[in-house]
């Protein structure tokens, strides 16, 4: 089968469980990537082989494993499961090869639309697990409160001399988000964090704001403006799309109110700029913000399946 009928099929079929879903062009062979292509029977796959390697120091590390070993998928045929299974075979074929095996700072990733559930049970079988979803929020749902309906809250513009308490809230955060597995407890987070808040509270235009309760600060949410998330924009079929960065709320602040209040404060600065869109990443398997996000108007939009470390 031809790369371009796959990559037609591919995004035909996805586009048939979600519209959200933007479409698929053939993939083509690059720097540090490769095409993988299999067939079984009426189907077949082509994959796109990536590998991305971060310093531990540089700014998205903490998020990622320091060397992402990444497939990209396109799936044809009425058996998606089976070929699935085949393409995944390949893949580990690929990194034997190029990968250290038990290197705990190398990760294999697939990501996959939530909504396609065609070939899970493959996934698991080859030892991938579903760690971190982009939900996505449309602009016209509706979320359930507002920061003035939210008794002792205020929400005001993040500030320089917030930093101390951007930075508190966001170690607290990161701290928990490790336990899941989706950002990673290394030497020199607090100094990214840092160094990531001082530059956002000395914007011109705000993208962190500060959520006190009773006067105290006790939460924090960070957003991206349209203009600002090219990075992530192709993982959506939307014009303008914004994205919320993070939301900590301090543990004796939880269920106050606060984080709800801080959502939907993002959400209508997001909206008055005319987002189409807002997306996020949240753990998939955190007990807290799962259910959270998708009481405030987010679905699971994108599952990212990994497997840590790479090769075993």
């Amino acid at each position: 089968m031809h790369s371009d009928v796959i990559a037609t099929e591919h995004a035909a079929r996805l586009a048939a469980v979600d519209p959200l879903l933007p479409g698929s062009s053939p993939f083509e062979a690059a720097e540090n990537a490769v095409v993988l292509e299999v067939a079984t029977g009426t189907s077949a796959a082509s994959g796109l082989a990536s590998r991305i390697q971060v310093d531990q120091g540089a700014p998205n590390a903490p998020w990622r494993a320091l060397t992402e070993h990444r497939l990209d998928l396109q799936l044809a045929g009425s058996q998606p499961a089976e070929v699935l299974d085949a393409l995944l075979t390949r893949w580990d074929e690929h990194l034997r090869a190029v990968a250290e095996r038990g290197d705990t700072e190398t990760a294999a990733v697939v990501p996959r639309a939530s909504r396609d559930g065609a070939g899970a049970r493959e996934m698991l079988h080859h030892g991938f697990a579903p760690l971190r979803v982009i939900a996505v929020r449309p602009s016209e749902r509706m979320v359930p409160a507002t920061p003035l309906g939210t008794p002792g809250v205020k929400i005001r513009r993040g500030e320089p001399g917030d930093l101390e308490t951007a930075v508190a809230l966001g170690m607290e955060l990161h701290s928990y988000d490790a336990q899941y597995g989706t950002v990673n407890w290394r030497e020199g987070v607090e100094d990214i964090l840092t160094k990531d808040l001082a530059e956002k509270l000395n914007r011109p235009e705000p993208a962190v704001w500060i959520a006190e309760l009773y006067g105290r600060p006790l939460g924090m949410v960070n957003v991206q403006h349209p203009g600002e998330t090219g990075w992530i924009s192709a993982r959506v079929a939307a014009d303008r799309v914004g994205y919320l960065s993070s939301l900590a709320v301090a543990k004796e602040a939880r269920s106050s109110g606060v984080g709800t209040a801080l959502a939907t404060h993002a959400h209508h600065v997001l909206d008055e700029e005319g987002a189409d869109v807002v997306l996020l990443h949240h753990a998939a398997a955190n007990p807290l913000s799962t259910p959270f996000w998708y009481a405030q108007g987010y679905r699971p939009l994108w599952t990212y399946w990994q497997r840590r470390p790479a090769v075993r």
